[in-house]
């Protein structure tokens, strides 16, 4: 089929690569000329403007976004609009808010233009082993790009969800699932680091990739990372969220739902943020105060400080 994509980064650019190997027409844009080239060199069709992209592919078109979620899909949906014909499917494969891809689908609908929202994951490795899609849209819209699916996913790697945002809110759910599953490796081989033996933790790792209960393809990476890396030491313990984890928590909170392994596990990302914690000087301040415990100067490579003196309690005046 013919397909165009706009966006062209690590996502975006591999997509591109793994069309072409299925022999679809892939016509490229990115406002950065290189990937546009780079997408060129694979044997894409590199075009400098959306009016050229959408002029290059045949009716109806399909424009797949592999854009940043917010104003940069945002914005680029507003550039095409004007551009695109009744019949015409925009995928948006980003990790938008379904919110977003709701309103964005009924608006579309209104000129005669389908929206299809497309849960993208699978990352770097996408390109090697395939995407796992979770599409979310009319039955008619996934109807026609569900050529470009199969090429894109693995055997068994593509749904369609349900209508109009239930792509993107199933894709929301599974990176509040990949948080929880994230953290509790990090925790555990933090207590595995700091136990009283000294283990081989890529040893341990590959080990547990046989036959343990625990094995996964997370786990598979983690074996790569530390045989590379034993101790982490070139990596930051800095991490980022993408904003699909706030919004698993936001729709468990809005519905009842009581999810405290995910809820920790994004918090513990705002820890990772912190060259030093304001509230753990406030609690270290009040145990000195009320217990009179040992605190440590903030000066770095100061020793424990005495404990001073606690203050004696507050008598009660029997007043409210």
């Amino acid at each position: 089929m013919d397909i165009g994509m706009v966006g062209l980064g690590r996502m975006g650019g591999n997509m591109v690569r793994r069309l072409l190997g299925g022999g679809h027409r892939v016509v490229a844009f990115d406002r950065n000329p290189d990937a546009v080239a780079a997408a060129a060199s694979e044997g894409a069709e590199g075009v400098t403007t959306l009016e050229q992209l959408v002029g290059a592919l045949p009716a109806p078109r399909v424009l797949w976004l592999m854009v940043p979620a917010g104003a940069p899909t945002e914005s680029t949906i507003d550039e095409l609009r004007p551009l695109l014909q009744r019949g015409d499917v925009l995928v948006d494969g980003g990790n938008s808010n379904y919110k977003d891809s709701m309103r964005r689908a009924a608006s579309l609908k209104s000129d005669g233009i389908h929206f299809v929202d497309a849960g993208t994951s699978g990352g770097v490795w996408g390109l090697k082993v395939g995407y796992c899609l979770m599409v979310g849209g009319e039955q008619e819209a996934f109807a026609i790009v569900e050529p470009a699916l199969r090429t894109l996913a693995p055997e068994n790697g593509y749904l369609h969800t349900g209508p109009s945002g239930s792509g993107h809110f199933t894709k929301m759910i599974h990176n509040g699932i990949e948080y929880g599953l994230l953290q509790a490796y990090g925790e555990g081989f933090e207590i595995l680091h700091r136990g009283p033996f000294e283990l081989d933790l890529p040893k341990i790792a590959r080990l547990w990739t046989h036959g343990s209960v625990v094995r996964s393809w997370l786990l598979d990476l983690l074996v790569d990372a530390l045989e590379k890396d034993p101790k982490l030491a070139d990596i930051a313990g800095y991490v980022e969220d993408s904003g699909e984890g706030r919004w698993t928590v936001f729709e468990a909170i809005d519905r009842d739902v009581p999810a405290p392994v995910i809820t920790l596990s994004l918090l513990a990302r705002f820890v990772s943020r912190q060259e030093e914690s304001f509230s753990a000087k406030v609690i270290a301040a009040l145990r000195n105060e009320f217990g009179g415990h040992a605190v440590r100067s903030s000066d770095a490579g100061a020793e424990e400080m005495p404990a001073g003196s606690a203050s004696p309690p507050l008598k009660s005046t029997g007043a409210p």
